[in-house]
Order: structure tokens, then C-alpha cells, then sequence
């Protein structure tokens, strides 16, 4: 298939360098933060309003802006920042529409329902040429039920709107392109909606280079030079007015002078940034196609997990590639017909569900792509949809290796639709296949809705990300009914980039808030033989808590020689918190002690008790500083206290007599 004439997509090499290059002038700020605080990193210095009625899983960008809001900070160029937070989305959206008219620079933050609820006023803004940017925690709309996790369905309504539509893959691009959008916005008069996977990129803590202030200055301007006062009562304009017969017409196709500069000047945008950090960035960027035969194309975060299935297959021989589709809007058609000039198959894996059209909508856009070399006579790749993640449902690193095998599989009519992750005629059987960066190291935990645990899980990726420089991924897993209910936690450290966005089939140490937890579940599940267990727990006898845990359960647990240990973390929270409404934070600041005994990373980096104490309470004080030295203390004290007084079940039982024990409590079946 030939190429058409346009811009080339990014292509993502495999780093092979003889020779460093320059550092970019803008390197970023190293930080773990979440997609939510990364946009409003961004936001809170480019954006003078954010109108916004909060809904999840959008709600912590919302929240970050409004603290800055509160502490009495102003953007870039010294305006205050303001928050308006009306009755509804509908109302936010008219908000926005309101202060960009009179000539501010607007953001808002929403999803799901939200986001189909402005849609009325969505067409008006684009109609206006009104450069706002609403930033989007993609979610599955209520259906035949409720889902406040990650779906493509909310965007996707919205697309015919005459908005830019832009997709991040992680945290990291959900900060750039905030700060693209915006530029691209204000050069052409177009709002964007700037997306990324709800809960999945919204809610995972990851490392990011935040853009410097210097950066956005340079990069997006002031917004008196960029942005139009449509109110200024010395330049008179009129705006939403009645268009009859003779005008609208034209009206409406007059906007095409606008729209057709977009593609261009969004592609200038990416490579001005990418130059400027050393962050690439495309409308379509291509990941080892040039010789690939089948591609895999998906936007969000299954194209992030797409790039570690395709290193894996790639290392096996075979002719793979993947395509992330940043740019939904204006689509890049032209490019996706140069990435894709030498596949025979593609594949398109997309978190959305259109039974009654011809295809699914990403899937619609790129056929439509490759029809006119198609129409011209040339062979093209066939085309294949794969539906998959709706609501969150898992998409793992097994799911994409099974639709490069059906993309293999040569077959005179191939499916119209298969699916991913679920039982059902059209799935897809999919092998369980861990692909973790090499030497990564996992946790699993198991709590409560309320008990504190995402907040403890932030703590703990923070300090030991920062603290031995590595490369964290920590998310939680729980519904819409969280309070009181199983919570899941999740974190990996590694050494090099984690692209895997889903449920952990493998870890290495697994914390619970109470013995309880083996009623509601399996916790060893997927722990590794050898692997650690922690066990929150009022007792202080080694023989009584290896009592309390089921006889089933010890008996793996010997087996697979797991090490248990225990400690009483709400007893240690009580004695330390300084208020009553600090105790469950206080736990969570217990487990890091615990996770710091535990895991191996003190050793590694050598590090001795002291030594490793005296590296935290440097973290502690950037985290906790300005709140004053009492309080760094008192976090440090349950740490230190938690390490010192940690009990290894494990170690106690297995001396002399321990066989006894065992048999006694039933442990030897």
C-alpha cells in the first residue's frame, strides 16, 4: 500500500544510541502523581477558570485545582484563579462558554454523564470558536447498569461536536497534552477534550516529568496575546444569533476555514513540545512498523500495554507493530495509511461497543483511512475490531498476544468482531503471560472501602519510588459502592517504564488489613513461592496469629514456603496519631515500615536500618514539612517502630518444635 503525501508518524524506536544526545532545554520535573494531578499541574498555571460540576472519575482533577484555588494562587501571568461549580455539568459547560466569550482561558473536568449532559452546549462552543480545553476521565456510560470505570462510550458520543479530541496513553501524555491542546486551541479557535482512561491513568500513580513554568510560558503564552474578549464593548460582536434559510449554510461551512488548519498546526504543536522535552509525541505514533506485518491500533492505555507485547513477540521472530491513535480528532487519516503501508493485517482494540454500525467508530475512521488507496486499485490489509476493557473490565498483555495470533491465522473471511477478556462465543481464549519489566517487584493488597489503603498505597510508591529511584505503578481496584466493601490495591517497582495497565496475576508480597480477608477471597493467589504475607493483626503471639489464619491456608503457606509476619498497626497508629481522625492515615504510614523490612530494596541499594531511616526521614519532611518537625517525628516514629517490632510468624514457628505446632493446629494435612 503506498503512502499518501503528510507529515510522517512519530515512529518509537527501540533505544539503540552510539552517541548521547543534547539534553532537551525542558527535561520536566521528575514526580509520582496520577493523570488527575498531572493535568491539573498543568491547569493550575495555564488556566485562569476552571468551571466544573465534579463527577468520577474525574473528581481529584477537579479537587487539585480547587486547593490551588484556595491557597490563594494565580497562573503564569499573576490572574487569580477562580472555580465555579454550578448545578450540573450542562451548567458547567454553559459556565465555560460564558468566561471564554468574555476572553478567559477555561478548563473544566469531567466524565461519563457528564460529558454526554454538555453536549447541547458542546456544539455551541465549537460553533462560537471558543478555545477552551475540558479534560476527560474516559468512562463507561450507565447502560444496561452503572459503571464509573474506564469506556471510550463517553468520548466517542461527544466526537461529532467540531472539538480536537486528543487520547493519552499515561499519566506523562496526559500532562503534554494538556499544554498541546491548549496551544493548538488558542492558534486555531477550536476547543479540545483531552482524554485519559478513568481510574486507569486518572487514578494510577506513576513517574512523570511535569512540565517546567518556564516551559508553558514559552510554549502557550500569555492569554491576553492568544484569546479573544468577544464582549469587549469597543469591538461590538454579536454571537449566537438566529440564522435562517439564507445564512446558516453558509455560516456553518464557513467554519472550515478554521478546521482545515487544525492538522497542521496540531502536528507543529507536537513536534515544537517533543523538541523542546525530548518527549515524543504525534497525532499517530507508530511503534516498530516500518517492517511489521501485523499492527495492532488502540488509543489510551491499551496502546501503552501494546508496546511490552510487542518488544515480547518481537523477541520471538515475529513481524509485530502497534499504533497509539493520539489524535482522534481531527483524525490523522493520512498518517495511519503511511504507518500501516506494510501490514497485511490490522487489528483494532477498542474500549467501545457500537453493535448497530458498520463497525466500531475507531475501526469506521480507519477503513475509511485506507479506501481510497483501496478504491484505487491497491491491496490494502484487512481489518479487524476487537472489543475489549469496557467498565475496566482487565485487558492484560495475554489479551493483545491473542489478537496478534488471530491477526496471523490466515482466514478467507475473518471475523467481523471478536472480544477480549470475557466468556462469550466471540472471546478470544487468552494465556496468562507476566511481561513486567525484568527484576520488578509487586504488591497486592487486600483492605476495606475506608480504611485508607489508596492513600496508604500512594505513600508507600511515593517514598520507595523516590527513595531508591525507580520506576512505580500504583492503582486501586474497587466499585462505586467502595466504602465498606474489599478494596484492592496495587503497586509494582522496577527499573525500567511499567506500560501494564491491568490486575496483577503475579506478586511478591501481599498486605491485609485482618486475617479476615481469607473469607472474602483467595489473598495467595498469584503469590510467588517464597513470596512475603503481612498480616494486620491485634495479637502478638507468633503461635496465636499462625492460629487464626485457616488451616487450608497455612498448609499452602508451608508448602509454597511463603513468610508470614504480623504486626498490630492500629495499636501503633493509636499511640502515635496526634489526633483520633489521623489513626488510619498513621496505619498507613505503619506499612511502610513493614514494606521497608520486607521488601528488598534497602538491601540492594545498602542500606542499613539507620541509614535507610535517616533516607525517610528526608522524604517525610519534604512530604510532611510544612505541617512541622513534630509531625515529620511522629511519622518517622511509627516507621521506625513498625520495622523494629515487625513479627516473623514464619521464624518463630519453625524452630525447635515446630512440627508439633503444626500438627496440632492441623497445618499438616
Amino acid at each position: 500500500m503506498t503512502s499518501q503525501t503528510e507529515t510522517r508518524p512519530a515512529e518509537t524506536p527501540t533505544p539503540v544510541t552510539d552517541t548521547p544526545a543534547s539534553p532537551p532545554r525542558y527535561p520536566g520535573i521528575p514526580a509520582i502523581v496520577d493523570g488527575s494531578e498531572a493535568v491539573a499541574h498543568v491547569e493550575s498555571r495555564l488556566a485562569e477558570v476552571a468551571c466544573v460540576y465534579p463527577i468520577t472519575p474525574s473528581t481529584t482533577m477537579a479537587a487539585v485545582y480547587q486547593a490551588a484555588v484556595a491557597d490563594g494562587r494565580t497562573d503564569l501571568w499573576g490572574t487569580p484563579l477562580r472555580f465555579i461549580e454550578p448545578e450540573s455539568e450542562h451548567s458547567s459547560a454553559s459556565a465555560a462558554e460564558g468566561a471564554a466569550l468574555a476572553g478567559a482561558r477555561v478548563t473544566n473536568f469531567t466524565a461519563g454523564q457528564g460529558l454526554v449532559l454538555m453536549k447541547e452546549v458542546l456544539f455551541v462552543i465549537s460553533g462560537k470558536r471558543l478555545p477552551v480545553v475540558f479534560h476527560v476521565g474516559a468512562r463507561a456510560l450507565t447502560s444496561q447498569a452503572l459503571n464509573i470505570h474506564a469506556g471510550h462510550d463517553d468520548v466517542m458520543a461527544v466526537a461529532d461536536c467540531g472539538w480536537g479530541v486528543l487520547f493519552a496513553r499515561n499519566a506523562q501524555e496526559a500532562a503534554d497534552l494538556a499544554a498541546i491542546a491548549r496551544r493548538t486551541a488558542e492558534a486555531t479557535d477550536t476547543p479540545f477534550l483531552v482524554a485519559q482512561d478513568g481510574f486507569l491513568t486518572t487514578h494510577t500513580l506513576e513517574n512523570v516529568r511535569l512540565p517546567e513554568d518556564d516551559l508553558l510560558r514559552e510554549f502557550v503564552g500569555d492569554p491576553r496575546q492568544h484569546i479573544r474578549d468577544l464582549f469587549d464593548p469597543a469591538e461590538a460582536l454579536m454571537t449566537g444569533v438566529v440564522q435562517n434559510q439564507d445564512s446558516y449554510m453558509k455560516g456553518k461551512i464557513g467554519q472550515r476555514a478554521y478546521t482545515d488548519r487544525i492538522p497542521a498546526v496540531l502536528e507543529d504543536a507536537m513536534a515544537e513540545w517533543s523538541s523542546l522535552t525530548g518527549r515524543e509525541i504525534a497525532p499517530v505514533n507508530a511503534y516498530r512498523t516500518d517492517d511489521a506485518r501485523e499492527i495492532l491500533v488502540a488509543m489510551g492505555t491499551i496502546a501503552d500495554t501494546a508496546i511490552a507485547v510487542v518488544d515480547h513477540l518481537r523477541a520471538q521472530g515475529r513481524p509485530v507493530g502497534c499504533i497509539a491513535v493520539t489524535a482522534f480528532r481531527p483524525f490523522p487519516a493520512r498518517a495511519l495509511v503511511t504507518a500501516l503501508r506494510h501490514a497485511r493485517a490490522i487489528g483494532v482494540v477498542e474500549r467501545t461497543d457500537e453493535p448497530l454500525a458498520a463497525a466500531n467508530p475507531l475501526t469506521r475512521e480507519l477503513r475509511a483511512a485506507i479506501y481510497e488507496a483501496a478504491a484505487e486499485g491497491e491491496l490494502v490489509p484487512r481489518v479487524q475490531s476487537f472489543v475489549a476493557g469496557l467498565g475496566s473490565r482487565d485487558v492484560a498483555a495475554g489479551d493483545l498476544v491473542a489478537v496478534f495470533d488471530q491477526l496471523a491465522h490466515r482466514r478467507r473471511t475473518p471475523d467481523a468482531i471478536r472480544v477480549l477478556g470475557i466468556r462469550h462465543p466471540l472471546a478470544l481464549e487468552a494465556e496468562s503471560i507476566d511481561l513486567r519489566p525484568a527484576g520488578a517487584y509487586s504488591l497486592r493488597g487486600h483492605s476495606i472501602g475506608g480504611f485508607g489503603s489508596v492513600t496508604t498505597n500512594k505513600l508507600v510508591a511515593t517514598l520507595v519510588g523516590e527513595l531508591f529511584d525507580k520506576q512505580v505503578q500504583a492503582y486501586p481496584r474497587y466499585g462505586s459502592e467502595k466504602k465498606g466493601l474489599p478494596t484492592t490495591y496495587y503497586l509494582t517497582i522496577a527499573d525500567a517504564p511499567i506500560r501494564l495497565h491491568a490486575e496483577l496475576d503475579r506478586v511478591d508480597f501481599v498486605p491485609l488489613h485482618d486475617v479476615s480477608a481469607f473469607n472474602l477471597g483467595d489473598p495467595l493467589s498469584g503469590l510467588v513461592d517464597g513470596g512475603d504475607l503481612f498480616i494486620q493483626s491485634p495479637l502478638d503471639d507468633p503461635a496465636a496469629i499462625w492460629a487464626s489464619i485457616p488451616t487450608a491456608a497455612r498448609a499452602e503457606l508451608l508448602a509454597r514456603r511463603i513468610r508470614v509476619t504480623a504486626l498490630d498497626t492500629a495499636e501503633l497508629a493509636r499511640r502515635h496519631a496526634p489526633r483520633p481522625d489521623l489513626e488510619l492515615r498513621m496505619q498507613g504510614v505503619a506499612l511502610v515500615g513493614v514494606f521497608l523490612r520486607v521488601a528488598p530494596f534497602a538491601a540492594r541499594a545498602g542500606l542499613d536500618r539507620d541509614g535507610l531511616l535517616e533516607s525517610v526521614r528526608g522524604q517525610l519532611t519534604r512530604f510532611f514539612g510544612k505541617r512541622g518537625s513534630a509531625v515529620v517525628d511522629a511519622n518517622l516514629a511509627v516507621i521506625a517502630e513498625a520495622w523494629d517490632g515487625l513479627i516473623d510468624v514464619t521464624a518463630a514457628i519453625s524452630g525447635a518444635g515446630a512440627d508439633a505446632l503444626l500438627v496440632s493446629q492441623g497445618a499438616l494435612l
